[in-house]
């Protein structure tokens, strides 16, 4: 997604043109396979940074392209959401401070970052899913504004032709709908590559398969979305649902999303995963290609085989094959996608330094992991390590079912160790970054449960707003010590320090736990949920969920008054005497409007509703209670 002159496929004769563009730059990469062209010798380590910016009340702050023109540095570049950038690392190779080299690039890209943030008020953030982000954010005018972002979401609802539905079970459970692909930028990951040739690429790609969850487990720190608890590292479930174009079916049909582990091992060289994805996905961008590969090779140059790295980064597999050209060498690279940003540079690094240890040394350890272990337990390995962290249990060779916080312990971090001395990294630093994790295992504390614990803590100091803005704030503070995130306290108010209160939207004030009943059912339920649940209004809803009335305490007593002196009264349903002319607002609705509107009707409650007219939350005077006087200082001071 690098390229700026890309654009969506276009029509029938312009997807065939790019098409055939695309199968010559296959066999062009094929013929470079077979004739061993790819730089060899050489084990370079790269990444991508991927950051979000916050503003002063720390909610995602679309301010990325203002950012980048303060910067004005070619290594930094945007993302999907306007709140989101990215920068790349220059690779170094695998040796005695490889590792140092790494932490040094970063720190001093964040610190150049926090800089030019800071002079436009807002800040940048290290964190796998941002705590204090809305799904209001996630609309299309938060989408950079550069074609190719905007080519992409096209394609992809195109090929779906409905809305994409996500369903993610953890501790709570979040069901919702969208109707772009913005939800993939509630993600932001450390990306890792890893230098190849081409002669052992199958191995080392099969092995990297085989690492995914245990080196995740140790990683994990994005379990909240929209204020719920998720899985540990609830990236995995939230990117693989965002772009999958895949519609259910009235029979079981194979199908593979777009955001995947895989299916099988890799037999012998990258051009098996081309294929495949180029069999198995639409191509949904194009661009202007004016080179022929083959008269490239024949001249004896580099062909930049743009066709064929622009529809492979439309598929995203966790861990991907990349091809690419650096001092005029053409080499493969093994892209880690796995690993979450933060939660600090020092735990990034660690993390990076676990994975490299890990490729490296179980080069040495097994001569072929697909012997030794079916590719259906290293997937079903991979989802157990997203959901549950250093908690799941993982299949692994030699020792069966094991915990990931003991493999880690015992057995992969001194395989680790190992790997990165025998290639050459210095003593001192192995065992430095390598501690990190050791360390970060052995407390459990890894940034997934940081946040939890510390969340849990917080409950009763605060509303879920306040909470969830303090986790940003202490992270942006403890992100700036050095320290990583196993030896940070949980998260307090008072380190938090003084936050600039502001509730912009009704969906951070309403009520999302709802007790409904339908227009069908007997007067005496809704008393009875009154009663139990200690509410004096209940919405009604129809089958499909949309709003169709309300029934207030009032109404009850009017209604349960009048019929005192009749047999029968208890029979009475709710369509009889719900409200059917409802003030509603929508999620994204100012909080200072809904308060104002509250008032000038006269009404105790707005239920909240979204474009079909589905229920989605309710909002009382309770809820702008303890708010009130920021909300109304606010007024004051616009005007």
């Amino acid at each position: 997604m690098g390229e700026r002159d890309i654009r969506d496929q276009g029509g029938p004769d312009a997807l065939r043109a790019f098409t055939r563009l695309l199968l010559q730059d296959l066999r062009a990469f094929q013929k470079m396979v077979d004739d061993d062209l790819f730089e060899r010798g050489v084990r370079r380590l790269g990444a991508e940074q991927e950051i979000f910016l916050v503003d002063e009340v720390m909610k995602a702050a679309p301010r990325s392209a203002e950012v980048l023109e303060a910067l004005d540095d070619p290594r930094f570049t945007t993302e999907l959401g306007r709140f989101n950038l990215e920068f790349n690392l220059e690779p170094v190779e695998l040796g005695p401070s490889c590792l140092a080299a790494f932490e040094k690039q970063i720190s001093a890209s964040f610190e150049r970052l926090r800089s030019a943030a800071e002079g436009l008020g807002c800040r940048p953030v290290l964190c796998g899913i941002l705590p204090t982000i809305e799904k209001s954010d996630l609309g299309l005018d938060n989408m950079t504004p550069l074609p190719r972002y905007f080519a992409i979401n096209e394609a992809m609802t195109r090929i779906r032709g409905a809305d994409y539905q996500f369903r993610i079970q953890g501790r709570d459970e979040l069901i919702i709908s969208h109707d772009n692909v913005m939800l993939e930028a509630c993600n932001t990951s450390f990306q890792v590559h890893f230098q190849v040739s081409v002669r052992e690429f199958a191995r080392c790609y099969n092995i990297a398969q085989v690492l995914a969850a245990p080196v995740l487990a140790a990683a994990t720190n994005s379990p909240l979305l929209f204020g719920r608890q998720l899985w540990r590292e609830t990236r995995i479930a939230l990117f693989e649902q965002s772009v999958d174009t895949r519609l259910a079916t009235s029979h079981p049909r194979e199908a593979q999303g777009r955001v995947s582990f895989g299916q099988h091992w890799v037999e012998s060289s990258p051009v098996e995963i081309f294929k495949e994805d180029i069999s198995r996905f639409r191509v949904l961008l194009s661009a202007d290609v004016e080179e022929d590969p083959f008269d490239v090779l024949a001249r004896g140059e580099v062909p930049a085989l743009t066709a064929l790295r622009l529809h492979n980064g439309t598929v995203y597999r966790w861990n991907r094959p990349c091809y690419g050209v650096y001092r005029g060498e053409p080499h493969l690279r093994i892209e880690n996608r796995v690993l979450p940003a933060g939660p600090t540079v020092v735990d990034e690094v660690a993390n990076a330094a676990l994975w490299f240890g890990l490729m490296a040394g179980m080069m040495e350890t097994y001569e072929d992991v697909t012997r030794i272990l079916d590719f259906a337990a290293a997937r079903e390995n991979f989802v157990s390590a997203a959901r549950l962290g250093l908690g799941a249990t993982l299949e692994w060779p030699g020792r069966g079912q094991v915990l990931g916080r003991e493999l880690l312990l015992e057995v992969l971090l001194p395989m680790a160790r190992e790997g990165l001395v025998t290639a050459g990294v210095d003593h001192g630093q192995a065992d430095h970054y390598l501690g990190v994790v050791e360390d970060r295992v052995r407390s459990g504390q890894t940034g997934s449960q940081w946040l939890i614990d510390s969340a849990t803590a917080l409950r009763e100091t605060g509303s879920r707003a306040e909470v969830l803005r303090a986790l940003v704030a202490v992270s942006i503070k403890g992100q700036t010590t050095g320290r990583p995130i196993h030896e940070w306290p949980l998260a307090t108010l008072e380190q938090a320090g003084p936050l600039k209160r502001r509730y912009d939207r009704v969906e951070e004030l309403m009520t999302t736990d709802l007790f409904t009943v339908t227009e069908e059912e007997v007067v005496d339920m809704v008393a009875s949920v009154m009663d139990w649940r200690h509410v004096r209004r209940i919405p009604v809803e129809d089958d499909q969920h949309r709003l169709v009335g309300l029934v207030t305490y009032r109404n009850l007593l009017r209604v349960l008054s009048e019929s005192l002196s009749r047999d029968g009264a208890s029979a009475i349903p709710v369509r009889d005497i719900m409200e059917r002319d409802i003030i509603t607002v929508a999620p994204d609705t100012p909080a200072l409007a809904a308060m104002r509107l509250m008032r000038e009707k006269q009404v105790g409650c707005l239920p909240v509703i979204d474009r079909d007219r589905r229920l989605v939350g309710i909002l009382t005077e309770h809820d702008f209670m303890e708010i009130a006087r920021p909300l109304l200082e606010q007024e004051f001071e616009g005007r």
